[in-house]
């Protein structure tokens, strides 16, 4: 029988979800009442106006499409797909195709002024797999899967609508960052792990953990003078209008709140593993119990150090193969700029996890074991 309370605590995160929905972000941009997005299909393409210089291609691509949704459905347009010469951000559309576009209306909102292709329509693919997802997550965990799919949405709509609009906003990157990763931490454990001092303790030790590694990515990363303008698209937000964001500050708590997951994860193997010990052996003694927290913690810690260092190696392949290919020797590799800010973000990452084990031990072996005199009263959930 599920419990009524958390019954009642999982309803109020999921209508927290549903509230920061419809929170503004402050960024939405004037005229956009006027621009419809809808899926529209290729039928021609004309390629008269596109250089080809190997399997680079510069210049436009005129199309020809079909609109496929929305109060314009089936009227066909003309559109032109501009390329700049850049692989990673030009789309090249064949006849077939269905894409995402973006439709200009008039004021009367009845005629189409402009038709601009945006991309390949992935939208149906993309649901298809979120829904996979969650229905794998329900048909296994059922009860508590719901739960973490509950703690998934809320964390991205946290993520979405406050931490985002708060960096573009200026707001001090360390500290939002520390306390949305304290609000999105207490949810998951809470939620997850339930009410109780396992959940507490997790999450004192989780943020610990936390604060830890927030003070070693500021303090190692001023010492690696690497400035946040070295990760992808940061540069261009100088450029967009947001001259005033600290953009090594906002590289500084990507770092704590990366790694932030891995550290829940510890502190919740730990807690939950020490409570399971009181619970068969209400008697232990409390150093036996932290020794045994210890014991756990130093197992999961020898995976999960790994999994971080391929979690953020895995995505710089290209780039390796690169530094492979030109022969370039190690230690110029390591000295530069963004394969120093990589080493910082993996190694402080698990500097958390290393920490996070034994502040964990040592706070679930007081909150479970609080005194002699109590030990035959106590009960830890």
């Amino acid at each position: 029988m599920i419990d009524t309370k958390e019954q009642l605590f999982v309803f109020l995160i999921l209508a927290g979800f549903v509230g920061l929905l419809f929170v503004p972000t402050g960024f939405q941009r004037p005229g956009r009442e006027l621009q419809r997005r809808v899926r529209a299909v290729v039928l021609s393409t004309d390629e008269s106006d596109v250089a080809h210089n190997g399997i680079i291609r510069t210049g436009t691509q005129h199309l020809h499409v079909r609109i496929s949704s929305g109060p314009f459905k089936g009227k066909e347009e003309e559109c032109d797909n501009l390329l700049m010469g850049k692989l990673e951000l030009d789309r090249f559309y064949t006849p077939g195709n269905t894409i995402l576009a973006v439709l200009q209306l008039n004021e009367a909102k009845d005629e189409i002024l402009t038709v601009q292709p945006v991309d390949h329509y992935r939208i149906r693919v993309e649901a298809l797999l979120v829904l996979a997802f969650f229905a794998f997550l329900l048909l296994y965990a059922r009860w508590t899967g719901l739960k973490a799919i509950v703690s998934f949405l809320f964390t991205a709509a946290v993520i979405w609508k406050i931490l985002i609009p708060g960096f573009l906003k200026g707001f001090p990157p360390i500290l939002l960052t520390m306390i949305v990763t304290a609000i999105i931490t207490a949810t998951i454990i809470f939620l997850v792990g339930g009410r109780g001092k396992r959940s507490l303790i997790a999450f004192l030790g989780a943020m610990v953990g936390v604060i830890a590694t927030a003070i070693l990515a500021v303090g190692f990363g001023r010492a690696f003078r690497v400035h946040g303008a070295i990760k992808p698209f940061s540069e261009m937000l100088l450029y967009a209008g947001f001259p005033h964001l600290d953009l090594t500050d906002i590289l500084f708590a990507g770092i704590f709140l990366a790694s932030s997951g891995a550290v829940m994860d510890i502190a919740m193997d730990i807690a939950a593993s020490m409570e399971e010990i009181v619970l068969h052996n209400p008697t232990v003694e409390r150093k036996k119990l932290i020794h045994s927290g210890f014991a756990v913690g130093r197992a999961v810690i020898g995976t999960m150090t790994t999994t971080l260092l391929l979690a953020y190696s895995g995505g710089y392949t290209a780039l390796l193969m690169v530094f492979m290919a030109q022969g370039t020797p190690g230690i110029n590799i390591v000295n530069l700029g963004y394969v120093a800010a990589e080493i910082l973000h993996t190694l402080v990452g698990s500097f958390g996890l290393v920490l996070v084990a034994p502040f964990t031990a040592i706070i679930g072996g007081f909150m479970l074991r609080p005194s002699r005199e109590k030990e035959d009263q106590f009960t830890p959930s």
